[in-house]
């Protein structure tokens, strides 16, 4: 992720808040985003004791938070890219790059197993990186573990 600690970040694909505990104790303040109402109740039950997390329910890319341009120290995005479309992973890269501080890293996660999504999340994750690689973002570091591959850009 980055050294830290971080002053805004920015997790899209909070489900329970899992991640977003562990995120907390790293920034000043995260946003943490989610589309399923269900998983947003366990998060902020998971997560009622830190207030410095906001969690929002949005459909992305379309519903993307109303941030400041360059605000985000850090962008986390995890289980949610196989989801879009491809057309939809290039926009939501267009907007992570736009609140995204310059320097600030994006860490990546995607589920390499089988889906039934429009992409499989090797796809997805190459298709956001080949979008900031095209805007000049460098990779920094990819990795494939047992089912799940991660990516660090900056």
């Amino acid at each position: 992720m980055g050294r830290g600690p971080f002053g805004l970040a920015l997790e899209l694909g909070c489900a329970i808040g899992i991640m977003s505990r562990a995120l907390a104790a790293r920034c000043d303040r995260l946003v943490a985003v989610d589309t399923a109402a269900t998983a947003l109740d366990h998060a902020r039950r998971h997560c009622a004791d830190c207030n410095r997390i906001t969690f929002h329910r949005a459909f992305l890319p379309a519903e993307f938070p109303a941030l400041r341009p360059g605000s985000c120290d850090l962008v986390v995005i995890s289980e949610l890219l196989y989801f879009l479309s491809p057309a939809d992973i290039r926009c939501l890269a267009d907007r992570v790059l736009a609140v995204r501080r310059p320097g600030g890293p994006i860490v990546l996660a995607n589920w390499t197993g089988p889906t039934d999504t429009p992409c499989s999340g090797d796809d997805a994750a190459t298709l956001f990186v080949a979008r900031c690689r095209d805007r000049g973002l460098a990779m920094t570091v990819t990795a494939y573990h047992d089912g799940y591959r991660l990516d660090r850009l900056s």
